[in-house]
């Protein structure tokens, strides 16, 4: 799936007021934060994730990785938040974020 410009836009704004639900630690992105990942992914398709350090080329790769492993798309990176959609169904009835044709 491809977004446009506008789309993601949408997606950071429905974004900004959600609390990570997932915490990267020093240990890095882990099969266990992967799996966590997916998990919230699947129950609520836009979701905010917490890095720790202060490495940014290490938070880049992370997000790229992530991006790789659960077939999300990358919506925004600033300092250490990171955010993700991954649309959990093809049903608009069912969709929990809803995102504008454009």
């Amino acid at each position: 799936m491809k977004l446009s410009t506008k789309q993601i836009a949408h997606l950071r704004g429905l974004a900004h007021s959600l609390n990570p639900v997932v915490m990267i630690g020093n240990n890095g992105l882990t099969e266990n934060v992967v799996k966590e990942i997916e998990l919230n992914l699947n129950a609520h398709e836009l979701i905010k994730v917490q890095v720790a350090g202060d490495d940014r080329v290490a938070r880049k790769a992370m997000f790229d990785e992530v991006c790789k492993l659960t077939n999300a798309i990358a919506v925004h990176h600033i300092g250490k938040q990171l955010v993700f959609y991954r649309a959990s169904s093809t049903i608009k009835e069912s969709a929990k974020v809803v995102i504008p044709k454009l």
